[in-house]
């Protein structure tokens, strides 16, 4: 079959047309908008809603004014179905960042949110948003989980240095050019793998002072500082696309504060991960040799133990996790008093330490709305 330039334009203008986005949903986000009454001062729902159509009509996509977007990403976390933070969904802070769509910049704009969002430890939940997917063009792609994250070496034994849950992506960067320390360790900080352009992802490493690390130490066991632990104090996930009235921007990273479980009883607990139970209790003079006498749950507690006493020492918002689940039932008195359903995914909310000893574990919630928007997706 002949290619003519009039078929290419044909093919274009259909695949223009199936990723153009759905009118009806941009009509479903700002009519909750304006009925919660985040809209500009004076602007009239029917107003906006025909600029939004035309705009869509002629472009296949339409661009949120700043109101439009802060909301929508605020509202994003209000519907995040696994978090349990929620109550705090009105103070992220938005960095509105469409225009910057080079990988260098994207670079640089990442470094500065985890600079702005570290503040010394007083962490403040911030997200970035980048260029938008559009019928022209895709939008910017961050490939990594999360901002922050350590390298995983797998060793000629088997086993692994590192995380474990980043060995591939470890293995993925280093395919890409990157050059691990000289002196490879458990903390080594991964570079960021940025793509602006579709099939050319690059490498940026993360300067040090843009990490802060909190060495972990225990109140009770001098030993512990020995093991050369540390964490890093914010989680920016980046991987995550942000679906906004139909518009889904793929890169936007974002950021609350870390929870002391999702570290020593996950991170730093979990097999699969850095599996540091075992040690801990054998340090502890623990009998291991049985799983009755509750030796998991002991040094589980103690290792969570380590690290919110380590945050707290350094002076570095962390929650717990018996205070933050009132916080949610809070956050959800609230949401029901604003006669909207507070969806959650159970097996999130409830800690995995002392779950029964926690408030979200007596009740049960609305499950989650895959279609709920806006919302952050999972990752491509």
């Amino acid at each position: 079959m002949t290619v003519t330039p009039e078929r290419v334009t044909s093919i274009y203008q259909r695949v223009s047309r199936e990723q153009s986005v759905n009118s009806a949903e941009a009509e479903e986000f700002l009519d909750r908008m304006f009925a919660e009454g985040a809209a500009d001062a004076g602007e009239r729902f029917e107003t906006r809603l025909s600029q939004v159509r035309a705009e869509i009509a002629e472009t296949g996509t339409y661009r949120h004014t700043a109101a439009e977007l802060a909301y929508g990403a605020r509202v994003a976390w209000r519907n995040s179905a696994r978090c349990i933070g929620r109550l705090y969904w009105r103070s992220l802070r938005i960095r509105d960042r469409r225009r910057v769509t080079d990988a260098a910049g994207i670079a640089g704009e990442c470094v500065a949110h985890l600079r702005q969002a570290t503040r010394g430890g007083r962490i403040r939940p911030t997200i970035t948003v980048f260029a938008p997917d559009t019928p022209a063009a895709p939008g910017p792609r961050i490939h990594n989980e999360q901002l922050i994250r350590y390298a995983g070496y797998r060793l000629d034994d088997g086993s692994v240095l590192g995380d474990p849950r980043y060995t591939e992506f470890t293995e993925q960067v280093r395919r890409h050019g990157w050059r691990s320390p000289e002196r490879r360790g458990s903390f080594d900080v991964l570079p960021l793998l940025i793509e602006a352009d579709p099939g050319e992802p690059r490498l940026f490493t993360l300067p040090a002072d843009a990490v802060l690390e909190v060495p972990l130490t225990h109140p009770d066991h001098r030993w512990f500082a020995g093991l050369g632990l540390r964490w890093h104090a914010v989680p920016a996930i980046s991987d995550m696309p942000l679906e906004i009235g139909g518009v889904t921007y793929p890169a936007a990273p974002f950021n609350g504060w870390y929870l002391g479980t999702e570290i020593g009883a996950r991170n730093l607990a979990d097999e699969r991960r850095y599996d540091l139970l075992p040690v801990v209790a054998e340090l502890m003079g623990l009998d291991t040799t049985s799983e009755r006498t509750l030796w998991r749950d002991r040094a589980l507690v103690e290792l969570t133990l380590a690290v919110q006493h380590s945050f707290d020492a350094a002076g570095v918002t962390m929650a717990d996790h018996h205070t933050e689940s009132r916080r949610f039932l809070s956050h959800l008195a609230r949401e029901e008093q604003s006669g909207r359903r507070c969806r959650a995914d159970w097996s999130w909310i409830v800690p995995p330490l002392s779950g029964g000893q926690t408030a979200v574990f007596h009740r049960y919630y609305d499950p989650p709305d895959a279609a709920q928007r806006p919302a952050f997706l999972p990752p491509r």
